[in-house]
């Protein structure tokens, strides 16, 4: 089995995320992806406003019931940071013999030798960095841990613009799906 792993705040997801993800799904002929919240984020634990909860509700409305994605709670029913080394050594533990590919974006290709148990990381998984197409050229990822580049579509969305957004009361529609943009307004977000 080829299982895909985008993990993230997703405080909110939005379609740049389900665009990157189909991108990789395709790319990289995998059998699933899963989009797995972070409990607690090491890195931005300060700044996430929605709970945990709230963010996999969102996930769940995102991917929606689209088969070749799934709104994973390993991290959520995890006590403690959210560590990626612990989450792929579980996901590897439940399906002997699965490959893991581990997408990051490119921010974060410079960061990762610095997370806790990288080495183990690239054991675990093979890592994949989204790029945008436009900037395939560039050379982002030196490190010193193994990394594939994959091209994928420029989005010029973020979590902090629309987090943004919603605080000035401009309209989120397009940025994210109609059920996330119902769901943060009904719960009254990002005010």
């Amino acid at each position: 089995m080829r299982l895909g792993v985008l993990g993230g705040t997703f405080d909110p997801p939005h379609v740049g995320h389900l665009l990157a993800a189909s991108d990789a799904f395709e790319a990289l002929a995998l059998d699933k992806l899963l989009f797995v919240a972070a409990q607690v984020p090491p890195f931005k634990s300060r700044t996430v406003q929605a709970t945990a909860d709230q963010r996999q509700q969102m996930l769940e409305l995102t991917v929606g019931t689209d088969r070749r994605f799934e709104a994973s709670r390993i991290e959520l029913d995890r006590d403690g940071l959210s560590f990626t080394v612990d989450t792929l050594e579980a996901l590897a533990g439940e399906t002997p013999g699965v490959s893991l590919f581990m997408l990051i974006g490119e921010d974060l290709a410079t960061q990762i030798a610095s997370w806790r148990d990288a080495a183990r990381i690239a054991e675990l998984a093979t890592i994949v960095v989204l790029v945008r197409a436009t900037l395939e050229g560039r050379s982002v990822l030196e490190s010193t841990l193994p990394m594939t580049r994959l091209a994928t579509r420029r989005i010029e969305v973020s979590s902090t613009e629309i987090r943004e957004r919603v605080k000035s009361g401009r309209s989120i529609h397009g940025f994210v799906t109609d059920a996330v943009a119902a769901f943060i307004d009904a719960a009254g977000l990002y005010r």
